[in-house]
């Protein structure tokens, strides 16, 4: 019997209808791993900080800092008329003694680079420490100013501000860090010393025998300078390993944070306050 041909045009016939074997295949696996990795570079996840932010590149840093240090600059000199005399006579005078020497090994030209650099180094050791200076006569005899220098200290310092006080403005700031407990108190010392035994018997029945030291901040005998108050802090002999500190922050914890108000900021104008203790803190 003769088979009939179907009468339908558009049938396809042959090869006309199958599916190309390889060249769709490959032409859609490109297209799909190209689209993928694009979404896959369009997707990528910023680099993160330590505190979860994301990372500012080189360059913004560098710009960044360089505001910092030009506004740091711009309120020292109001504070210090001097600044910028004590700064150029230090730079002539190291850079010259640097080129004296090169001088001698009769190598000037050589050592002129290095008798620069040392030059404006001397000159940025003797800014950030006038700027310190000039940072600490602003905030000292204001309320607030201890917890301002012990928030600005490098390191694990877990800081809480006006754990007590009074109404006359008399606070005690809770640190704890690898030494203990540390219980720091500004305002009248009578009313201080008052404030400090009642918060030591408070937290003594939470960390059991974990130092606990107090400091009374002022310029009389038994007291702790400001100025020298983080590095009175910071001298302190280590006593708990980082575990045992963030074991003890856990257990602490319980006691809650301040319990009264603390100025964000011992002087007015907070832009202005938060150049120095940036500058300080850099220190």
């Amino acid at each position: 019997m003769a088979r009939s041909k179907s009468s339908d045009p558009t049938a396809p016939g042959g090869n006309a209808g199958r599916a190309p074997k390889d060249g769709g295949r490959s032409r859609t696996s490109g297209a799909t791993a190209s689209g993928a990795s694009a979404s896959g570079k369009a997707g990528k996840a910023p680099k993160l900080d330590r505190k979860g932010r994301p990372k500012a590149g080189r360059l913004k840093k560098i710009r960044g800092q360089g505001r910092m240090i030009k506004q740091a600059y711009g309120l020292t000199r109001k504070n210090d008329p001097k600044l910028p005399w004590v700064m150029l006579i230090w730079f002539v005078a190291v850079a010259a003694v640097v080129e004296l020497i090169g001088i001698l090994l009769s190598a000037p030209f050589i050592v002129l680079p290095l008798a620069l650099i040392a030059g404006v180094l001397a000159a940025l050791i003797v800014f950030g420490r006038r700027a310190q200076g000039s940072a600490y006569r602003q905030v000292e005899g204001q309320p607030g100013a201890a917890a301002w220098v012990l928030e600005g200290m490098r390191g694990d310092w877990r800081v809480s501000s006006g754990v007590a006080g009074s109404p006359q403005l008399d606070a005690v700031h809770r640190v704890l860090g690898r030494p203990g407990i540390i219980l720091v108190g500004e305002g009248s010392p009578g009313r201080v010393r008052g404030l400090i035994a009642q918060e030591k018997k408070k937290i003594a029945r939470v960390v059991g025998d974990t130092p606990i030291y107090d400091v009374v901040v002022g310029d009389d005998e038994g007291q702790v300078p400001l100025k020298k108050l983080s590095t009175h802090v910071m001298k302190l002999p280590r006593n708990l390993s980082a575990a045992e500190v963030n074991s003890l922050g856990r257990r602490m914890s319980a006691l809650g944070g301040p319990r009264m108000p603390v100025p964000g900021g011992p002087l007015p104008g907070g832009r202005q306050m938060s150049v120095s203790q940036r500058q300080v803190r850099r220190r």
